[in-house]
């Protein structure tokens, strides 16, 4: 940047962060809240899974963070009554929703159909999961600066990937046909109620029975319809 337009580094760093806080001023317009799945959804995917807001999965854009802050956490929470899919490493309580271990998992597992409850569940489970790592992968495609590490300070690397995720919601809505988006589906395929939302949150993970009879009674269902 610093040669193409015969400016200074400081100038450039100076800009640079004029139009990223500009971007993320633009958030009441493109950020995209979580919506659970409803009682009655149709969609193949996500219709076991009421309530569901959506996946989570493991760290996948790398930033350099100081010793002294990698204890950090950054405040999620997940409403109660609401829950996300999450993969093997997180455990399987109140909010996160996990496959069963030992089982059959990804989708390039299952040429032989599933034969019991817990692998019908875990090809469900996997099916709406892999959302999040379409996700990623099209955010990095899209974006270079999201595929190796930065050296920014860590406060302006968090700054950066919310802006990304926000031009990215931007160009969904406004591209009608997305050539990248259609490269990265095919790529992955083969490998209202804010305030009810908003009232109390899970502030912990930890097993629960209740939590894994619920599972339990959900793949079983599941199997016999």
């Amino acid at each position: 940047m610093r040669r193409q337009f015969a400016s200074s580094g400081e100038t450039v760093s100076r800009q640079f962060n004029v139009v990223l806080n500009a971007i993320l001023c633009l958030h009441e317009l493109l950020l995209k809240k979580p919506e659970p799945v409803l009682g009655d959804s149709t969609d193949s995917r996500w219709k076991w899974f009421k309530n569901c807001l959506g996946a989570l999965d493991g760290t996948y854009i790398k930033v350099n963070v100081l010793a002294s802050d990698r204890p950090r956490t950054n405040g999620f929470k997940v409403p109660l009554g609401y829950y996300y899919l999450c993969d093997a490493g997180y455990p399987n309580g109140e909010g996160f929703l996990t496959p069963y271990r030992g089982q059959r998992y990804h989708l390039n597992d299952w040429a032989l159909p599933p034969n019991t409850p817990q692998e019908f569940f875990n090809m469900k489970h996997s099916s709406a999961r892999n959302v999040i790592e379409r996700a990623f992968g099209l955010l990095k495609g899209r974006w270079t600066i999201l595929r190796g590490r930065s050296y920014y300070p860590v406060k302006i690397q968090c700054r950066i990937i919310l802006a990304c995720c926000l031009l990215h919601n931007l160009i969904r809505r406004e591209m009608p046909v997305n050539p990248l988006e259609h490269t990265i589906l095919e790529d992955s395929d083969s490998d209202n109620e804010d305030e009810d939302m908003n009232s109390d949150f899970y502030t912990h993970i930890e097993t629960s029975n209740a939590w894994t009879t619920w599972r339990d009674n959900l793949a079983r269902e599941m199997f016999e319809q």
